[in-house]
């Protein structure tokens, strides 16, 4: 088993800025949003820097590479994935995985059911975001987190007629005890956002970092990333760290100021004439 990958981290991909047409919606859900045109850009990047093709979590879990295989996954089960991204990825001939947030199938701006069989029957991969997407999962009990990992595997499963084996943490708060009951819950590959290319097993579910893009970043970043180039991942296992003091200091309190200076930040780039398309 290889112990190293690299991993993108996306969540979704929408046309003329719509950030509110597909997944989670506010301020601090739109930072992590791309438009369709910059996403081109980013494949296009990531592609002239690869030496082989993305892989998928299930064919890295079944044929261990000496490689540092590259893997693309999207959080939170927002419509885009079934909408832009899929047809964007299937025209390079790469799968993505798709993890999405279990309360949230058939809502608005989410993916429904049908959407979701069909992305698993193009080749992409499906797996759970959680239940209920809880922002402070390492913070969450035992119990609570069995029913995160549980109701979320069980009802994708019922989707698509087969287990459920991968899956991602929401809100980017992981812990040991979220990867045992993942585990419980069956899954045999768990992606945090800790930004490494490591990995470690927990057990009996393995668990790889990933480093996350988000709307800004240039896509010069992403090929650098894939090509091996170590100056982005230092920056932002920095930032990383930086961040995690903060939360373990301030807590929920560090959300909440994150949402309400974002929400600033928003309103002030928009000024008092723009219009929300």
């Amino acid at each position: 088993m290889t112990n190293r990958a690299v991993t993108l981290l996306f969540h979704d991909v929408v046309p003329d800025g719509r950030w509110d047409s597909s997944g989670f919606q506010g301020a601090d859900a739109d930072v992590y949003k791309l438009d369709c045109a910059d996403f081109r850009r980013h494949l296009a990047a990531i592609g002239e820097s690869l030496r082989l093709a993305p892989t998928t979590g299930p064919a890295l879990l079944a044929r261990p590479s000496s490689e540092h295989p590259v893997l693309i996954t999207f959080d939170d089960g927002g419509v885009s994935a079934a909408l832009y991204i899929a047809d964007m990825l299937e025209e390079r001939a790469w799968k993505g995985h798709f993890f999405v947030t279990g309360c949230r199938i058939g809502t608005s701006g989410f993916l429904d059911r049908t959407q979701i069989r069909e992305l698993h029957r193009r080749g992409h991969i499906i797996g759970s975001h959680s239940y209920s997407h809880p922002l402070r999962m390492a913070h969450c009990s035992m119990e609570q987190l069995d029913d995160e990992w549980h109701r979320s595997a069980l009802m994708l499963a019922e989707i698509l007629g087969e287990p459920i084996r991968v899956a991602s943490v929401p809100g980017g708060d992981y812990s040991r005890q979220v990867a045992v009951a993942a585990s419980r819950a069956g899954i045999k590959l768990l992606f945090n956002s800790e930004p490494v290319t490591g990995s470690h097993m927990v057990d009996g579910c393995l668990v790889m970092g990933r480093i996350t893009v988000k709307r800004g970043h240039p896509p010069q970043r992403s090929a650098a990333i894939v090509a091996g180039d170590r100056q982005p991942w230092i920056q932002e296992y920095l930032f990383w760290n930086a961040k995690k003091v903060a939360k373990a200091l301030l807590g929920g309190a560090w959300l909440r100021a994150r949402v309400m200076l974002l929400e600033r930040r928003t309103k002030r780039d928009a000024g008092p004439d723009s219009r929300i398309t």
